[in-house]
């Protein structure tokens, strides 16, 4: 009997002869023939193992639906009117034929959150994004690397700590006074117009260098700060954000185009050789210095680690830019939607104002927190209705299956209370549509009303579901709640309040001034007709 043998190259050149003698457009078509059968059979099991549910038909053959979130100025909304008419939960086309499944049910939210960085994960586009920005940090790592950077960076961010950055955060409001003061007495009738987003910037970029590394940026007292470079060109260029848009659309289906050398991605190499320098700076000194006179952030994660927990090198530095990204977006965005909604309703600005006027000294840390109760009122509600990050999407990293609040009707038509999702299906929250949902929390959802905060039987209605801090998920849930949300909200707290004790803002060209929501790293408010992220107020002492 003969037996036939198929015989295997053993090297490159026997590897391209048998290419040669098969034919290299053979070869082409087999690895493309292989490649589109590999994703029919994903294809498929996903189908089968997926509950398939109702949604909003493509718009785009290309783009799904994402084209069209992403030109709104209130996804937000979009994403709201579609949970009214499709359910709880409901399906979206998105890029290229994929499909995502859309959570606006708080069960089925504290469900998906509580298994975040274990089953449900960073895309590979996120990945790729986060890797570049800020290395493989907090944010980057998955399940078993995160729980150990988050319990070796958790001391830093501890009571004790914020406790003794009180007066960083002051010193920085302060700063921001005496600028003001300035300008307002060089203006003849008292009335000085002040960009203040630029000037919430540069707040927020001192702090969490002094706070967070021990690095003074020095952009309040007028130095240029290199880094603030990488962040405005993402918000000041219009066409390039625009270009920036489909570009990243198009990476949601193809991630190594994010990899692609543009003039953004140098940027951020600049950005990265700029904290690795301060990194250095920052390391020399731990070794030189007593424990007890190191209190940022960074330097008490480098001076107190433990062998169990030990961080490399390599994810010390990606923390600090993870603190850098966060603190300079995060802080200053919600800082300056702060100042518009003050200034678009003067009676709660009054109101606000008598507060540390009353109180009389500087606050603390702990007085802050537990005696201002309007203060921290006013800072829920602008936490709620402008959440930094409007948006949360996660891939599932094995199968599983989400119970629901109430019952959804199926694309077959079927109801259920709980749906199948098969591994490698996307699934997004807005936390945008979650905070201001009237379903979630009453007919003034879309209302600057600091008061909700102040009830006596505190927040009702199916807000109490919502199982985030305070029940927002502004500072997302679960295992990846934000880290340093109390730092955040205690800088917070310090420079609006000083602010607003010596300053009535008025919106420069009346009450009635729009207000639109420019795209950069993260979107950030911008008075219509303005250039970049413009927002000019008129400011003047308060007498």
């Amino acid at each position: 009997m003969t037996i036939s043998t198929f015989a295997i190259p053993g090297s490159p050149s026997s590897l391209w002869t048998t290419v040669r003698s098969v034919g290299a457009f053979n070869v082409a078509c087999s690895f493309a023939a292989l490649w589109a059968f590999v994703k029919v059979l994903k294809a498929f099991r996903w189908r089968l193992k997926t509950t398939q549910l109702r949604g909003p038909p493509r718009s785009s053959f290309v783009y799904g639906v994402s084209n069209d979130l992403v030109s709104s100025q209130d996804s937000a909304a979009v994403y709201e009117r579609w949970a009214k008419e499709y359910g709880v939960v409901y399906m979206i086309p998105n890029i290229l034929g994929q499909t995502k499944v859309v959570l606006c049910d708080p069960k089925a939210i504290a469900h998906f959150y509580a298994r975040d960085t274990w089953i449900y994960v960073q895309t590979p586009l996120s990945l790729a994004i986060l890797e570049a920005f800020a290395g493989r940090g907090l944010l980057w790592a998955h399940g078993e690397s995160h729980r150990r950077q988050r319990k070796a960076l958790a001391p830093a961010f501890s009571n004790a700590a914020i406790r003794k950055l009180t007066s960083v955060f002051y010193d920085s409001a302060y700063k921001v006074r005496g600028a003001w003061d300035t300008t307002i007495g060089l203006s003849q009738d008292g009335n000085g117009v002040i960009e203040v987003q630029n000037w919430m910037n540069h707040t927020s970029l001192d702090t969490i260098g002094i706070a967070g590394f021990s690095h003074d940026f020095g952009s309040l007292d007028g130095k240029h700060a290199s880094v603030t470079e990488v962040f405005d060109t993402f918000g000041n260029d219009e066409k390039a954000s625009a270009g920036n848009q489909v570009f990243m659309m198009l990476a949601q289906a193809f991630p190594i185009i994010a990899k692609i050398p543009t003039k953004r991605r140098n940027l951020i190499k600049k950005l990265n050789a700029t904290m690795g320098k301060i990194f250095d700076d920052l390391l020399i000194r731990s070794h030189h210095e007593e424990a007890e006179q190191e209190k940022s952030i960074i330097g008490l994660l480098i001076e107190g680690q433990d062998t169990e927990l030990h961080l490399t090198e390599e994810e010390v530095l990606a923390e600090m830019k993870v603190l850098l990204i966060a603190a300079y977006e995060t802080t200053s965005i919600g800082l300056t939607w702060a100042l518009i909604e003050l200034s678009q309703h003067p009676d709660i600005q009054t109101r606000l104002r008598e507060e540390p006027l009353a109180f009389g000294a500087d606050p603390t840390c702990d007085q802050l927190k537990a005696n201002l109760p309007y203060l921290d009122a006013v800072v829920h509600e602008i936490l709620r209705l402008h959440p930094a990050v409007p948006e949360f999407t996660r891939l599932a990293a094995a199968d599983d299956v989400i119970s629901l609040s109430e019952p959804v009707r199926t694309a077959s038509g079927e109801m259920t209370d709980r749906i199948s999702v098969a591994k490698g299906t996307l699934i997004s929250i807005s936390i945008g549509a979650i905070n201001r949902s009237f379903a979630i929390w009453g007919p003034d959802a879309k209302q600057f009303k600091p008061e909700r905060w102040l009830a006596e039987e505190g927040i009702s209605g199916k807000a109490k579901e919502v199982q985030g801090n305070r029940h927002l998920l502004t500072f997302v849930d679960g295992p990846r709640t934000c880290l340093g949300k109390d730092f955040a909200i205690a800088e917070f707290k310090t420079v609006l309040s000083l602010l607003v004790k010596n300053f009535v803002l008025e919106m420069r060209d009346g009450p009635d001034t729009q207000v639109e929501v420019a795209r950069g790293l993260l979107p950030r408010p911008r008075v219509v007709g303005e250039d970049g992220i413009g927002v000019p107020l008129h400011v003047r002492r308060y007498e």
